[in-house]
């Protein structure tokens, strides 16, 4: 079982720099693995249910033999139906064993938005702050419990 307390952390590293993003990104491969497995096999839909949380829906959107681009998505029941959000494009590297946050959609209620993190002026700020909200979104979801499996 992967654990990314036991990563260590260069003292070289500077918040916000390009060495801790790409350590953000390994912690958010280990974080994605402990829900869905090994993710070099995941295909298909899979779906996570926990009482007193939202439904968790990962999607692989595109399977390469280095790479996969999958979709990862709460369903919050509404009146119209579940709006999802947040929902979220991450591409998987499955040699560098890393998972960047791509980016992430509006939500249909306009409760949340990409504003909602603030415009940032350099594409490495952009980059921490999707990766952080996905880092941080990955260990609540575990800490509530969900784990994946297919549907079939």
């Amino acid at each position: 079982m992967l654990n990314d307390t036991l990563t260590r952390v260069s003292w070289r590293a500077r918040p916000r720099s390009f060495v801790a993003l790409m350590g953000l990104y390994e912690s958010n491969f280990i974080r994605l693995a402990r829900l869905a497995g090994d993710l070099e096999r995941l295909c298909g839909t899979h779906h996570s249910r926990v009482e007193g949380d939202c439904d968790l829906v990962l999607t692989v959107a595109e399977r390469l033999p280095y790479t996969s681009l999958v979709q990862l998505t709460y369903l919050i029941p509404g009146e119209v139906g579940p709006m999802r959000c947040p929902d979220m494009r991450l591409r998987i590297y499955h040699d560098a064993r890393l998972v960047e946050a791509w980016d992430w959609a509006a939500c249909r209620a306009g409760s949340v938005s990409r504003t909602a993190a603030g415009v940032a002026e350099r594409e490495l700020d952009q980059r921490w702050t999707r990766n952080m909200m996905l880092n941080k979104w990955l260990e609540y979801c575990a800490e509530r419990g969900h784990r994946f499996s297919a549907i079939a």
